[in-house]
Order: structure tokens, then sequence, then C-alpha cells
């Protein structure tokens, strides 16, 4: 079986400094744009590599309310 959860950061990487080179040449600074590119591009690429390990849900475990919780 094949580990693909490896292959999030760099397309992580990649659509963020499209987006900061985009940003970048909008405020006219593009240096600023690239910085800020890899640090979103890195943000999405740990957000998509832990999605990627997340486990399901049980649904036969129910995680309802506690009753007869005593209050006063």
């Amino acid at each position: 079986m094949k580990d693909n959860k490896a292959a999030f950061l760099p397309i992580g990487m990649g659509a963020g400094i499209a987006i900061g080179v985009a940003l970048g040449s909008a405020m006219d600074n593009l240096a600023m744009g690239i910085a800020l590119g890899v640090a979103i591009g890195s943000g999405l690429g740990v957000a998509g590599m832990g999605a990627a390990n997340a486990k399901p849900k049980d649904p036969k475990k129910d995680d309802g309310p506690v009753e007869g919780g005593g209050g006063d």
C-alpha cells in the first residue's frame, strides 16, 4: 500500500506561492507576497496531511448527552 500523505505539503506550498505571487503583484510588494504564500502554503499542506490521517468517527459509539448529571 502506498503512502500518499507526503504529497500534500508540496501541493499546498505550490498553491500558497501562487496565491502569494498574485497578492504580491497586486500590492506591488512581491517579496512580502511570496513570504505570505509560503506561510499560507505550508499551513494548507500540514492541514491536508492532518485531514488525510484523520480516522472516521465510529457511528456505533454515541457521545450523546450524559443523564443525571447532578445539579444542586
